[in-house]
């Protein structure tokens, strides 16, 4: 049986909903298709790749790049805001009420009206994790380049560099990664990450796209820019693969959860990817730091997420901490919907729990929902989206051995009580960006 579900899809593109009722012409009007984009001369941003370990994760400046260039501040935001004056939003993100809900966890509500959007209903279906790429659907090649704000990729000669006005792309060159505004955002800065657009790749991780999205975490040098990922399945509402990214001065709730260490993969140098699980937190997940390079780090956690793509189990992602910690969450919460196991109470909301959700920064949709939101009420949320203690502990024990962790699960669950259990600080507020982006409670 196929499992659908009634959604209102979320706008991510001006061009979004003109598409979806008659045929897209392709070309004049400046778009990210073949036909247009080989001929541009957008901005790029060329990131340096090395094998260092992402501790310390300090971004060195090379002599021969432009000494005020900061990829973050200058960059990305400065861009984001220039779109925001030339007035490309649907709404002004940085008008929505927001808040941190009393209690322990510090679980952040925002009221965010502009993204409860009166659409025709769509069918969704979330029994399959990988589907075909749709050109005939929505899809990143038919955004206007005025929403792109660079290009993103590997620099050819180990430097970092900013060419405002970079060469076409050429016939034999990789199709161009970019970097392009959400018009519908949920926080300040709120981007997304489009791996070789032209390539049409749907939305699932591989290796290659992933240590992409690693490489621009790091490259923001900043912990409270994050990036996510959302799987089909696990409120991913466009299949062609791209990350998701936003600029919030707030701790989430679940970078401040305890965890335990429960393996280790050892690497040649002997510093190997330690993989901890969540405690105490409303969604079961488990996270992954450490790694002798960026790659060890990166290509753990993308064979755990490929070995979820390929047995159907959706999934949701975040890098934190400038990339030096990753959180993994298998999740049910549409499936629930589907088959009309999930709570009615919370399905009123509207509110659908990716990977922002779960991370603890909850948007909602009606004021009522804002006023009266508790931690109670963020707790068993969150709740809903998590897969039960016994089938995480199934998931886990295969992901694990997939991604190369050979330590024998029986043997390491009898010494979980001589683990230590790891109290993460909270990266500190930091006061260089606009204070008005946000409205605390």
């Amino acid at each position: 049986m196929v499992l659908t579900i009634k959604k209102v899809p979320t706008v991510v593109s001006n061009y979004q909903e003109e598409n979806s009722e008659k045929g897209f012409e392709g070309c004049g009007r400046n778009c990210l298709g073949k036909c247009c984009l080989p001929v541009s001369k957008l901005p790029l941003y060329a990131f340096k790749e090395d094998n260092s370990n992402l501790i310390g994760n300090s971004v060195e400046k090379s002599s021969e790049e432009q000494p005020h260039m900061c990829f973050l501040h200058n960059l990305l935001l400065g861009q984001w805001e220039d779109r925001m004056s030339r007035g490309l939003f649907r709404y002004d993100v940085t008008a929505c009420d927001t808040k941190i809900i009393p209690g322990r966890y510090g679980f952040i509500a925002q009221l965010n009206k502009g993204r409860h959007l009166k659409k025709r209903p769509t069918e969704f279906r979330v029994d399959k994790v990988l589907q075909d790429f749709d050109e005939s659907k929505f899809n990143f090649t038919k955004v206007g380049q005025e929403e792109v704000l660079f290009r993103f990729e590997k620099s050819i000669d180990h430097d970092r560099h900013f060419f405002p006005s970079a060469p076409p792309i050429t016939a034999d060159s990789n199709s161009s990664s970019v970097v392009a505004i959400n018009v519908s955002p949920i926080e300040y800065g709120h981007v997304l990450l489009i791996p070789q657009v032209l390539n049409c790749l749907p939305q699932r991780i591989d290796h290659g796209s992933f240590l992409l999205s690693l490489h621009m975490a790091k490259e923001a040098a900043d912990p409270f820019f994050r990036v996510g990922y959302n799987s089909l399945g696990a409120f991913a509402t466009i299949n062609h693969l791209h990350f998701q990214a936003y600029y919030l001065a707030a701790p989430f709730p679940v970078e401040k959860a305890p965890t335990r260490r429960i393996m280790t993969m050892k690497s040649p140098q002997d510093e190997g990817v330690i993989v901890s699980q969540l405690l105490n937190y409303p969604v079961r997940g488990l996270v992954f730091e450490g790694g002798n390079t960026v790659q060890d780090l990166s290509d753990s956690v993308a064979s755990s997420c490929i070995f979820l793509q390929n047995n159907n189990i959706p999934f949701n992602v975040l890098i934190a901490d400038c990339g030096r910690r990753i959180f993994l969450f298998p999740q049910c919460y549409a499936e629930k919907q589907a088959r009309g196991e999930a709570s009615q109470e919370l399905l009123d909301t509207q509110v659908n729990p990716a990977v922002w959700e779960i991370s603890g920064h909850i948007v909602l949709k009606r004021q009522e929902d804002f006023d009266d939101a508790s931690e109670t009420y963020a707790w068993r949320l969150l709740a809903e989206v998590s897969l039960s203690n016994k089938r995480f502990h199934e998931v886990k024990a295969y992901l694990l051995e997939a991604a190369g962790f050979q330590t024998d699960i029986e043997e390491n669950n009898r010494d979980l009580e001589r683990e230590s259990i790891y109290e993460q600080p909270s990266p500190e507020a930091v006061t260089h960006l606009p204070q008005d982006c946000m409205v605390f409670y």
